[in-house]
C-alpha cells in the first residue's frame, strides 16, 4: 500500500494544529495551567539573549495564549517553590519541563566523555580537568555561583567567545550536566549542582539507554510538529543523524510514526498517528524568530513558501527587512513580517518596518496585525505605538493606530 498523500495546505493545517494554533484563544490573562499545557505541547522554549522586544522564550506562549504574566513563567523556572522547568541544551539552549531531564542526559553523558556537540568545550574539558573539578568542588561547598566568582579564573583571560576561564569552566560543566542553572539575574546564569536544583523525584530517576531516549524524543518531536521529514524530526532536539534514523525506523515499526507523502516535498514525510487534521485554516500571531513554527528555515519555506532569515548580524546597509523581524501568521499563512523594537523609556512599541507577502490582502492583514500589535503592547506595558513609513504594508498598518 502506498503512503497517504497530503496536500500542502493539509500539511500546514496539521503542523499548526500540533503547535497549538487550531483552537487558539487569546485570553484576558492566561494562568499557569494554560501556560503549562502549551509548554507540554511544545516540549521546550528556546532561549536567546536578544531583548529588543522581549526575551525569545517568553514569546511562544504569548503567540498562542495572548497576555500572560512573564513573572509567573520565571517563578516556575527559577522560583523557590516547585520547579517545573530547567535549562539544558535541547534545540539550542532551552527551558525544558523537568520531567524530561532523564531524556536529556544522553547529551550530557557524551559531553563528559569528550564526545559532545561543542568541540571547544570538549577540548577545554580535557585540557583543564583539574580546574573543572576544583570549580565543581567550590560550587558544591559554597552554593550557587556566577562566572565572575569562580576562584582562580583571573581577569581578561578570554576564550573563543570572549569568555573568561571561569565562564568556560562553568559552561563546560553545564554542557556535561555537572552543574545547571539555579536561576538567572539580569539574564546571567547562576550555576549550582543539579542535586540542589532538579527535584529529587526527577533527579533520582534512572537514565534511559540512548536508544530509548532517541526513540522517545523522536515521538515527542512528531507530536510537536504534526507532520515532518527526517531532518525536521531530528532537528527538534538536535539528535545525531545515524541514531535518529534508527529511532525513526523503530518508531515506524512500533506504529508510533506513520510514513506519508506531502505535495511538493522531495523527502519522505512522517505523521504522528494522533495528529489533528483540521479542515479549516487557523492561527493568527506574531512569532518569535525562535518559535518552533519558523526556527527551521528550510521547513518554513517548504510549508509556507516563506523565505525568512534573521538579519541581526547582517550589516545595516545590507538588511532587507530590519534588525529584529517577526513573521506574522494570519489565518494559517505566513503573510507579513514586521521589524519591532520596544522603547521602554517612552512606553512605545516601535514598528520600524512592515512588509506584506506578495498577493496578501493588505487591508485584512493590516487589521489583524494591528490587533496583534495592540495585544503585544498591552502584554509588554507599552501603551504607545509608532509605525514608520518603511515597507509596503506600513501605510495600511498606520491606519490601525
Amino acid at each position: 500500500m502506498s503512503p497517504r498523500r497530503f496536500s500542502l495546505p493539509e500539511a500546514r493545517r496539521i503542523a499548526l494544529a500540533a503547535q497549538g494554533f487550531a483552537s487558539q484563544q487569546h485570553s484576558t490573562k492566561a494562568n499557569w495551567l494554560s501556560m503549562a499545557k502549551e509548554i507540554k505541547r511544545l516540549h521546550l522554549l528556546q532561549i536567546d539573549s536578544v531583548n529588543v522586544i522581549s526575551r525569545s522564550h517568553y514569546l511562544p506562549l504569548f503567540s498562542r495564549l495572548g497576555v500572560y504574566d512573564r513573572d509567573l513563567l520565571d517563578r516556575h523556572s527559577f522560583g523557590t517553590g516547585k520547579r517545573h522547568l530547567f535549562e539544558c541544551w535541547a534545540h539550542e539552549a532551552s527551558f525544558v519541563p523537568v520531567e524530561l531531564h532523564p531524556l536529556m542526559r544522553w547529551r550530557m553523558e557524551r559531553a563528559r566523555k569528550g564526545d559532545g556537540i561543542y568541540v571547544q568545550m570538549d577540548r577545554f574539558g580535557k585540557e583543564h580537568t583539574t580546574f573543572l573539578n576544583s570549580t565543581l568542588e567550590h560550587i558544591e561547598k559554597t552554593g550557587p555561583i556566577r562566572a565572575s566568582e569562580v576562584p582562580g579564573t583571573g581577569k581578561g583571560a578570554g576564550g573563543w567567545w570572549g569568555w573568561s576561564k571561569g565562564k568556560l569552566a562553568l559552561e563546560t560543566l553545564f554542557d556535561q550536566g555537572r552543574v545547571t542553572a539555579a536561576k538567572r539575574e539580569s539574564f546571567e546564569r547562576i550555576y549550582d549542582v543539579p542535586e540542589r536544583v532538579i527535584p529529587d523525584h526527577i533527579h533520582n530517576l534512572p537514565t534511559p539507554p540512548e536508544t530509548e531516549s532517541f526513540r522517545q524524543l523522536i515521538v515527542m518531536a512528531a507530536q510537536a510538529l504534526g507532520i515532518a521529514t527526517e531532518v525536521d524530526l531530528r532537528d527538534y532536539f538536535r539528535l545525531p543523524v545515524a541514531e535518529a534514523r534508527i529511532a525513526i525506523a523503530e518508531c515506524l515499526a512500533r506504529k508510533d510514526l506513520v510514513a506519508v507523502e506531502v505535495q511538493g516535498w522531495t523527502k519522505p514525510a512522517y505523521i504522528h498517528p494522533q495528529a489533528k487534521r483540521p479542515k479549516v485554516d487557523a492561527g493568527t500571531a506574531l512569532l518569535s524568530p525562535f518559535d518552533p513554527v519558523v526556527w527551521n528555515r528550510d521547513r518554513t519555506e517548504r510549508l509556507f513558501n516563506y523565505h525568512y532569515r534573521l538579519e541581526l548580524y547582517t550589516p545595516a546597509p545590507k538588511r532587507k527587512f530590519g534588525y529584529y523581524v517577526l513573521p506574522f501568521l494570519c489565518d494559517g499563512a505566513l503573510v507579513a513580517r514586521v521589524c519591532l523594537k520596544a522603547d521602554r523609556s517612552t512606553g512605545t512599541l516601535m514598528v520600524n518596518s512592515a512588509h506584506g507577502e506578495e498577493g496578501c490582502d493588505k487591508d485584512h492583514v493590516s487589521q489583524q496585525l494591528g490587533s496583534a500589535l495592540q495585544r503585544m503592547g498591552q502584554w509588554l506595558s507599552l501603551p504607545n505605538f509608532q509605525v514608520s513609513k518603511v515597507g509596503d504594508l506600513s501605510a495600511n498598518l498606520r491606519k490601525q493606530f
